[in-house]
């Protein structure tokens, strides 16, 4: 087979190649947003072989997987790394069209160099086996790879509770030399929030975290009010650490202003008694921690992160054997644009609003974030309200396209932050490089038929800006 992925991959024009080897295939990456464990950086692991870097906790494969109709044993079950990566490669083939095609080319190419042969049942012992063999070398080791692949700073995805020994560990350890990359904490309050309370098992799992934030705050958490202290003293204790940006997830966006008709202490000790409380409550609670949170945010410059529209753990199969973000998440439909815009107005009319960048599961939401968000920008921040990278069921080629075509017509595409990984995997880099190719293609393609100018010190600028020189702006990390 011919090689798949080459290097003018998805660049269809010859502006389009010059955008992308010219201004951006070498810019550093700033990866804002992931889910990469800090210990394994800390430690600088050394995966074993391709199943543990490649396959463990990607619940994209997973998904696919089960659909080809591969039993369990070979995706999360007991079956052997080899056995479970002979199944993945068998199945490769059927992914077609699918962005897992693409990445796993992207992947293999970079930084194991293999582009001559694509992964199915014929080429996967050979491709074991080659991979296996670089990985045991230092320079594709957790940090080897980051070297690599020219990673300049990634920010974690990090609970309140963490003690974020880890951070500090590679922080020493950026300090020293050792090693380039730093590594930045996220807040993500999402368990702090009681949006369970309202069932007999969400309010004993709430009452088990409570425990926990009260420990890592050192803060007796027996009144709402004391709630509030906790949450800002660990805002603080990130911020300590490194943070500049908070993170949370949403079904569907809700938040409520404060009303006479829920009585935030009561609703609270009913919580702590262990008591469940009505849907009206928790989103009261809810409601009253996301504003603190935002003020928290504006008083430090961090940003905010909201992600909206996951509806998870759908198959209860699924969540019994396996547990949570096993590849059972889908898009949610459903309103919640007002419930936002207020949110966001609230802390506006007090001059709280904080940096923000939005991000939508369902496509059907693209036009109603991106017009919405801008309604806030006040002028002091340049792309201070953001209309975030596409995400999840989004981060591929058409949701990409479709994001960057939003951005455009309802704001300015100029001052977008650019793409992240999102990912679990250090090899999932190349969603970087995806996203840079399919942005000079576009911009290219509009330069050579004059829907923009053909001036390349002007659109390279923009491309450069986008793919790293806006981010270290805007976050000022």
């Amino acid at each position: 087979m011919k090689p798949f992925i080459t290097e003018n991959f998805l660049l269809q024009s010859e502006s389009a190649r010059k955008l992308y080897f010219e201004y951006a295939q070498n810019e550093p990456i700033v990866d804002y947003h992931c889910h990469l464990s800090p210990r394994e950086v800390a430690i600088d692991r050394q995966f074993e072989n391709m199943t543990q870097i490649w396959l463990g906790g990607d619940h994209y494969k997973w998904r696919a997987m089960r659909a080809a109709g591969v039993p369990e044993k070979y995706i999360t079950g007991d079956a052997s790394d080899w056995e479970k990566f002979k199944r993945w490669a068998e199945i490769c083939p059927l992914t077609v069209r699918n962005p897992l095609f693409h990445w796993t080319g992207l992947e293999l190419n970079r930084p194991f160099g293999i582009n001559d042969r694509f992964l199915d049942e014929t080429s996967a012992q050979s491709i074991w086996d080659e991979c296996n063999e670089k990985l045991a070398k230092p320079e594709f080791s957790a940090r080897g790879i980051m070297r690599q692949m020219n990673v300049e700073l990634v920010c974690t995805t990090d609970d309140p509770i963490d003690s974020l020994e880890y951070h500090k560990q590679i922080a020493q350890d950026v300090d020293s030399g050792k090693f380039s990359t730093r590594v930045l904490p996220t807040f993500r309050p999402d368990k702090v929030f009681p949006r369970s309370c309202s069932t007999p098992e969400g309010v004993v799992d709430y009452l088990k975290y409570l425990a926990k934030l009260a420990e890592a705050a050192d803060t007796d958490v027996s009144s709402f009010a004391a709630l509030r202290v906790a949450f800002a003293k660990r805002h603080a204790y990130f911020h300590e650490v490194g943070a500049r940006l908070s993170d949370c997830g949403f079904e569907l966006f809700q938040w409520e202003a404060p009303s006479s008709n829920v009585s935030l202490e009561t609703s609270f000790s009913h919580v702590l008694k262990g008591e469940v409380i009505s849907e009206e409550e928790t989103v009261a609670l809810s409601s009253a921690l996301l504003s603190d949170l935002g003020r928290l945010n504006s008083e430090k410059n961090w940003t905010s992160q909201l992600h909206i529209g996951a509806m998870r753990n759908n198959s209860t199969r699924i969540m019994k054997k396996i547990g949570v973000d096993a590849g059972c998440d889908s898009m949610i439909d459903g309103a919640y644009g007002k419930a936002l815009s207020r949110y966001l107005d609230s802390l506006d009319k007090d001059d709280k609003l904080p940096k923000t960048i939005v991000y939508n599961l369902n496509p059907d939401a693209n036009y109603l974030l991106a017009s919405l968000v801008a309604n806030f920008n006040d002028g002091t921040i340049p792309g201070k309200m953001q209309y975030g990278s596409g995400w999840w069921f989004l981060d591929q080629k058409n949701g990409m396209e479709e994001q960057l075509e939003t951005l455009s017509n309802m704001g300015l595409l100029s001052l977008f932050v650019g793409m992240l990984t999102d990912s679990r995997s250090f090899l999932s880099y190349t969603r970087h490089e995806y996203f840079r190719r399919i942005l000079c293609n576009l911009l290219g393609n509009e330069m050579e038929t004059g829907i923009i100018p053909n001036d390349f010190k002007w659109i390279g600028k923009i491309v450069k800006n986008i793919c790293h020189d806006n981010a270290i702006r805007y976050f000022q990390f």
